[in-house]
């Protein structure tokens, strides 16, 4: 079995940050592994409040993970503030483990901004350099690359623009595009497009982190990373189409549909 470590914010609610991510990560066969960055007061209807935890404590528990156990990949969500992004980045470089997925949570889905411009620069700096993969949506890519972003051939350049910051690959999510889902890989070389669909449903609630951590996942699991990604996209596509009534906002995926479904506890 693969260990893959979640780096993320509570969710009480179960739908995003870090038990988003536990959840994922055993779906998908591999054993999780999580350190806190934040407490996060959350249900589906938003965000209340939150605290971040101080930045010897995150590297205490990141400390105390990779010297115990072999980690095989690594999911990196909230990251608040400057300190916090300097811990976990030194901490990576430190271990070194095989596959660092970075999901930049920067926008908030209202279009607030979630990080000051100088955690944005540290970010930019710092983390972003050592991530196998990053995967910001378009909203977060734009905050990035400094323009518009409007469509695929947008999409496009601004990939190639922040894999030119360091990071190995990059996956901008289209799931805030109009016509479409479609998200676009570009692996270093080229890019790898991967066609969605708008699905009618408020069961959207940590999508972002399940996706990033499914891929963490599957590229623990040793798939290559166009097919995790592939995979990664079915798992979040299907988890929304068979998404829970739990909530009154947007509630959270089903990131056991095809356990559930294979014993008949649909």
């Amino acid at each position: 079995m693969k260990h893959v470590l979640s780096i993320a914010g509570t969710d009480p609610s179960g739908g995003a940050g870090a038990a988003a991510d536990c959840k994922t990560i055993c779906a998908h066969g591999c054993f999780a592994l999580n350190t806190i960055t934040a407490v996060v007061a959350q249900n589906t209807q938003g965000v209340r409040e939150y605290m971040d935890v101080p930045p010897s404590l995150i590297a205490a528990q990141l400390d105390a993970v990779f010297e115990d156990i072999p980690v095989h990949a690594v999911k990196i969500g909230m990251v608040s503030v400057p300190e916090t992004i300097r811990v976990i980045a030194a901490k990576i470089a430190q271990y070194k483990p095989p596959f660092t997925v970075v999901d930049p949570v920067m926008v908030a889905t209202g279009g607030q901004r979630l990080l000051a411009p100088e955690a944005e620069r540290v970010l930019q700096e710092e983390l972003i350099p050592g991530a196998t993969l990053l995967t910001p949506n378009i909203p977060e890519a734009e905050v990035l690359v400094r323009r518009p972003i409007s469509t695929l051939d947008d999409m496009e350049t601004a990939a190639r623009m922040i894999a030119a910051m360091g990071a190995k690959a990059v996956l901008i999510k289209g799931g805030h595009r109009i016509e479409d889902a479609t998200d676009i890989l570009y692996d270093g070389t080229q890019c790898h497009y991967f066609p969605g669909k708008h699905i009618e449903s408020t069961g959207t609630h940590g999508t972002g982190c399940s996706l990033s951590s499914a891929v963490a996942a599957n590229l623990a699991r040793g798939l290559s990373l166009t097919a995790a990604v592939k995979e990664a996209k079915t798992y979040v596509f299907r988890g929304i189409c068979h998404a829970p009534a739990i909530g009154k906002g947007h509630g959270p995926i089903h990131h056991f549909y095809d356990l559930y479904h294979t014993v008949g506890w649909e």
